[in-house]
């Protein structure tokens, strides 16, 4: 074959500019280091994922200080003017301050500052601490100093361990546990650590009124001797004998018969002791705070059961950047070393969070999709191409996904289940940059009839900048994601980054390792021959079904204006599915299926703790029988260790007696059908009926799948006093209540409830040489836990406290309060009822302020099938509309509070009237759409330049790029029929698709544009465009179906497959017809001619002469060029606003000028045998890509209707015949 005229004629090894694509390919096809940077990049990538932090989501930055300031006396309202606000006003003034919080109550104040999230928490903590320091003189007199504590995602405990015993109080149960926090902060990376809960160890010494009266002692008296007798110190030193001793002098009180024997006072001669007035024991505190164990109903057999048995929680966090998954190893190997040694053996040990555990198990998950979706893009590849591709494939795709992982870990980022899904989602796209180089290889090897370096390097050269182009309009679509704001920016910055670190570094490995292995693994000429002929037999079917297709679209102007409004109605047909007919749902992000969930009890206030705990246990004992439960714990009175969730709303805050919470701990995903969620709707089923008698609220706390708030619906209701903002919110409360998809409503405002207070008599106390600060402490050591010190007990980790008391038996009851003896100045004795009164008093409701104005907060939860904030909202507004017989519901203030609801930003002015911002998830949801839109835009803009810079014209891009809203016409179905919630996911999916889209219409666009330059007409040419690039195309859409297919299942990215999947093959579908007819209707732009007023057709879409090819980027009149500008550039601003209206518009433009009266030679047939255009014309035009494979030669018909072994030896036709499959950039397969 290497002497027929074919090789005679054509130059093997044309000159060209080799461009960086040719350059790297020549630089790296033979070289020796192509396979020692190979390794290399395996190496660092095996290094990468070594390395990597590993966490189950995202770690994002968002720093929160709390500053807790007391003010002893002060009402709320004082509370509020005098710290709180002016506290406000000064963490205002920082920069890079996102929210201000504040809450006022009685006594206390408590400012939250929250920064803009990815904001350091240590330089934010300098600035905080300066502001503060600054501004002391701002504070009121007698304020003690203002207590910070910052709190960020760090502190969220990584390993909870609960310790709990049949046999073992809690009191013993904390002592253990404290040993084993003890040991386990020798563990490496280990962080903040804590224990809930368990009663201490205390020296009690109770205080009976009655004999202070009959002995004549006061409480103060009694508290004196204990603390004078408690006390060591070092008094100086001595030199005896040329040697220095220091002194020490006193005593500790060591045991409860030590303090018994101490003498109080001498009364008329006689001593009176401790024990004489008061009983002095050494035993666990008083029951303030609860825990309890309980085993469900999925525990495994032989392990001892629980039914509140008590027991005690050790959280431990983790170091910020450090592995969780190895911390969490770390931490249970340690433990397993303690039992027995530290750990009784009955104590059992449940491990109640290993966020290590499940980080591992979805990373390892990930991982394993990881390599099923390669495996599915190679075999894929195996099938169109061959094995060796295939083989090509299989060593590429890992080289860049590790060295994305090591590129990870270069910019501090972590192995998590969003990095994972961006690498997933990354290979069916980036796979296509090396199939389109081994394609373009073996097409040119076929063409030469010989498998030469020189002309690989040169095939890699053809196809750089097409494949440069297509990669850069990817990155294109992904970069500007990068941008979102709040929470979700950072949790999906992975997506952007990860996918464009990737799509860089596999065009690099497409020019650098992709010609070097094909050169290495090349195929004989023989399966190459054999691979052009199947491709042939497939191109004629391919031909025949697109003229069939395009000519009547062109000719029959009705078919083309019913195939136009097809698309137009279809398109906002299935707009309708999202609203009114709320087919498919729209949320932020779906539920996860998580291993636990919380149960969180608001009793109301005032509640004694007993009551809480039977209700808790009466909720626990329900819970249990779920057949999906493995255990609970209970928290009555104390928070529960915190999860990032709980961080956010700040749950371990919640210390009242009043306040529980119960967690519940789930059998593993794969063991159970049903989803967490579906058992959370079961469980808020279950309890709701037990709260109906109590008054008690309950909200059933599922971990969010990505950035947490307050609560998935909050009303924040502003108005001009505060008697009016809370007659709203309790009115609100209750539309809430009545809305069909909300549940656990609740508010943040406090129910009326009583205090007691002593009021002292200034006249009788001056009158008895007694102070108001003399009751006040008398009192203060009589209610319980006055702490007078600690006795020493060397083997103890925790102190064991002396605290003097009155009885809870005594002090519960106000007469005999009243009997407790008061001291003066000069030992006389007066009882405490004769210098005041205890009175009954509401006590005050706190005060909350966000952004220094006063805010109440409406909450709940949303529920049922439309379980998105939105539709819940609309409900309550509609209530709101209907309300007083449709006249609406106005405030007491007489405002009419739907004309104030306020969903896009604050109220403004409302000093002086009633209004209402909905917060919460959807101020997240709006926020994160919002900045996903205007990244849309922005991406939009950024491939129409690209496009612009590479075509020369203003025309092409837009064409290329009207296939992009078409993808709705598959998401949005593929929503419906697949049940599952347009998310956020889903939206990126959509936004990566405009770059996918592209990137397949340039290869339909430039294949036609260089067929047009070497003599076809225009309709020819997109024909042949579409016979040539179908397959490329499909190729590649499969791939991405393939890498997708394997993120389906997952409940947060399952948005994103079903985006690439349904709206992929729809878009790839319709783009193989929309860029044909586009291109015919462009026919001057497309044929780089000046414009004649036609389609393309005439004496311009013939035969381009000779002499034109070059004016292919000037050919326009400077008319033309003013006109596209501004109608692109108009286009393009307004997408800003309505991108996927005016995506359609663009379409319907298109098809309409294409369905003007076209020009007969555009829509004739094409004659039988053509004469090619002289190669030698072709090759002399510089702007035009290399000779050989841009000729195109004659119909697939007449090929196939001269048979070879008919013709003359000397004839070129059996030439044409032969190359013809080759010159289509048709693909080949090869099995050899």
């Amino acid at each position: 074959m290497n002497d027929s005229p074919h090789n005679a004629a054509a130059p093997q090894h044309p000159h060209h500019n080799l461009g960086m694509a040719g350059a790297m390919a020549k630089a790296f096809i033979t070289s020796p280091l192509s396979l020692l940077l190979l390794l290399a990049f395996f190496a660092v990538g095996v290094l990468g994922m070594w390395v990597t932090p590993r966490q189950e989501d995202p770690q994002i930055s968002v720093p929160m200080v709390d500053i807790f300031v007391r003010y002893p006396g002060a009402s709320a309202q004082e509370v509020e003017n005098l710290i709180s606000r002016p506290l406000e006003s000064i963490m205002s003034e920082m920069t890079g301050v996102d929210h201000v919080y504040s809450y006022s109550a009685r006594e206390q104040s408590m400012v939250t500052v929250q920064f803009i999230v990815g904001e350091e928490l240590e330089s934010s903590l300098v600035k905080l601490y300066d502001k503060l320091a600054s501004n002391k003189d701002r504070m009121p007199l007698g304020v003690p100093e203002p207590l910070v504590k910052p709190k960020g995602a760090d502190d969220v405990p990584l390993v909870t361990l609960t310790l709990w015993s049949n046999q073992v109080d809690d009191a013993n149960l904390r002592l253990v546990a404290l040993d084993v926090l003890q040991s386990l902060r020798e563990v490496e990376n280990t962080s903040q650590s804590f224990i809930v809960d368990g009663r201490h160890e205390e020296l009690k010494v109770e205080i009976l009124p009655e004999r202070l009266a009959t002995f004549g002692v006061s409480l103060e008296q009694v508290a004196n001797a204990i603390r004078m007798a408690n006390s060591e110190r070092n008094t100086g030193s001595v030199e005896p004998d040329e040697r220095v001793f220091k002194v020490y002098s006193g005593a500790f009180l060591s045991s409860a018969e030590d303090v018994k024997r101490l003498m109080v006072a001498m009364i008329e001669g006689r001593p009176v002791y401790v024990r004489d007035v008061a009983t002095v024991t050494e035993e666990p505190s008083d029951a303030g705070r609860s825990v309890g164990y309980y085993t469900g109903t999925a525990l495994v057999e032989g392990v001892e059961k629980a039914d509140n048995a008590p027991a005690v929680t050790v959280a431990i966090a983790k170091k910020h950047g450090t592995n969780g998954v190895n911390v969490a190893e770390a931490v249970l190997a340690k433990l397993e070393a303690l039992k027995g040694r530290i750990i009784p053996d009955n104590v059992n040990v449940e491990v109640t969070r290993n966020y290590g555990e499940t980080a591992k198990a979805k990373v390892n998950e990930l991982i394993f999709k990881l390599f099923v979706a390669t495996g599915i893009v190679t075999v894929l590849v195996w099938f169109f191409l061959g094995f060796r591709a295939a083989g090509v494939v299989l060593i590429v795709i890992p080289a860049v996904i590790t060295t994305t992982v090591f590129s990870a870990w270069l910019m501090g980022m972590t192995i998590d289940r969003v990095s994972l899904f961006a690498l997933i989602f990354s290979i069916g796209i980036l796979v296509d940059d090396a199939i389109v180089v081994v394609e373009n290889i073996y097409r040119r090897w076929l063409m030469i009839e010989d498998t030469d370096v020189e002309t690989a390097v040169d095939a890699v050269r053809e196809v750089g900048n097409p494949t440069i182009l297509a990669t850069g309009t990817v990155i294109a679509a992904l970069l500007p994601m990068g941008f979102v704001s709040g929470m979700m920016g950072p949790y999906m910055l992975p997506i952007p980054v990860l996918g464009s670190v990737a799509m860089v570094i596999s065009l690099f490995a497409a020019f650098a390792f992709t010609p070097w292995l094909t050169n290495r693994f090349k195929p004989s000429l023989k399966s190459l021959r054999e691979a052009a002929e199947k491709e042939h037999k497939q191109a004629a079917r391919m031909e025949k079904l697109f003229r069939g297709l395009i000519v009547p679209l062109v000719t029959n102007k009705k078919k083309g204006y019913a195939f136009l409004l097809a698309i137009i109605m279809v398109f906002f047909a299935f707009m309708l599915l999202f609203y009114p007919m709320q087919a498919v749902r729209v949320k932020m992000l779906p539920l996860d299926n998580k291993p636990e969930f919380n149960v969180v009890l608001n009793m109301p206030e005032g509640t004694a703790l007993p009551v809480t705990a039977n209700l808790v246990h009466t909720m626990a004992t329900k819970l249990k029988e779920i057949p999906e439960v493995t255990a609970l714990q209970t928290y009555t009175g104390t928070a529960s260790p915190f999860n990032f969730n709980g961080l956010v709303r700040h749950y371990y805050l919640r210390q009242q007696s009043w306040q529980a919470d119960i967690q519940v701990q789930l059998t593993d995903k794969h063991d159970r059908k049903r989803t967490s969620h579906e058992i959370a709707v079961e469980a808020r089923a279950l309890l709701q009926p037990l709260l109906k008698a109590t008054g008690g609220k309950l909200q059933v706390v599922e971990m969010p799948p990505g950035p947490p708030v307050l609560q998935s619906v909050v009303a924040e209701i502003y108005g001009p006093d505060a008697n009016t903002r809370r007659q709203v919110a309790a009115d609100l409360t209750k539309l809430f209540e009545q809305a069909e998809n909300l549940d656990d409503v609740d508010n943040l405002m406090e129910e009326d409830h009583e205090i007691l207070r002593f009021i002292v008599d200034s006249d009788k106390a001056q009158r008895n040489g007694i102070t108001a600060e003399t009751v006040n402490r008398t009192l203060e050591m009589a209610m319980g836990g006055f702490i007078l010190g600690d006795i020493k007990k060397n083997a103890l980790i925790d102190p064991t406290r002396i605290v003097m008391q009155v009885p809870l038996s005594a002090r519960s009851q106000i007469y005999r309060l009243s009997q407790l003896p008061v001291t003066n100045h000069i030992g006389q004795f007066v009882p405490l009822h004769e210098l005041g009164t205890f009175v009954f008093d509401k006590q005050d409701k706190p005060i909350y302020r966000k952004d220094l104005r006063a805010v109440e907060y409406v909450t709940a939860e949303t529920v049922g099938r439309l379980a998105a904030p939105v539709y819940g909202q609309g409900q309550v507004e509609t209530l709101l509309a209907e309300f007083n017989n449709g006249e609406g519901y106005r405030s007491p203030d007489g405002t009419l509070l739907l004309d104030e609801a306020y969903w896009l930003k604050s109220p403004q002015g409302v000093e002086s009237k009633s209004a209402f911002e909905w917060g919460g998830e959807w101020t997240v949801t709006w926020e994160t759409f919002r900045d996903m839109g205007i990244a849309f835009a922005a991406a939009l803009v950024l491939i129409y330049m690209l496009i612009v810079a590479q075509f020369g014209n203003f025309t092409l891009p837009a064409i290329i790029m009207a296939p992009i809203p078409l993808t709705l016409i598959g998401i949005v179905p593929g929503h419906w029929l697949m049940d599952a919630e347009f998310t956020a996911t889903s939206m990126i999916g959509f936004i990566a698709l405009a770059g996918i889209i592209v990137r397949n219409s340039i290869l339909l666009v430039d294949f036609a544009r260089e067929t047009v330059l070497s003599g076809e007409t225009v309709l020819e040419s997109v024909i042949r465009s579409c016979e040539a690039r179908t397959r490329p195309i499909i190729i590649t859409a499969l791939a991405l179906f393939g890498g997708s297919m394997v993120i389906l299942s997952d409940p947060i990215f399952q948005g994103m497959a079903v985006s690439l999947i349904f709206g992929g093959a729809v878009a790839t579908l319709l783009t193989l017809l929309i860029i044909p007819l586009g291109c015919i209707s462009a026919g001057d732009s497309l044929s780089g001619l000046p414009p004649s007023g036609g389609n393309g057709g005439g004496s311009h879409s013939g035969h381009a002469p000779a002499g034109n090819t070059q004016v292919v980027k000037s050919g326009k009149s400077v008319g033309t060029v003013a006109k596209n500008t501004l109608g692109s550039i108009g286009m393009y601003l307004l997408s800003l606003l309505g991108h996927l209206i005016m995506g359609i518009i663009g379409i319907f433009g298109t098809l309409r000028k294409l369905l003007q009266k076209p020009k007969p030679s555009q829509v004739a047939k094409p004659q039988a045998v053509r004469q090619a255009p002289k190669q030698q014309t072709v090759t002399e035009t510089p702007s035009v890509v290399a000779a050989p494979e841009t000729v195109i030669t004659e119909p697939e018909l007449v090929s196939t209707a001269l048979p070879q072994d008919e013709m003359p030896l000397g004839s070129a036709e059996p030439q044409e015949r032969k190359k013809s499959s080759a010159r289509r950039g048709i693909k080949l397969k090869t099995d050899i």
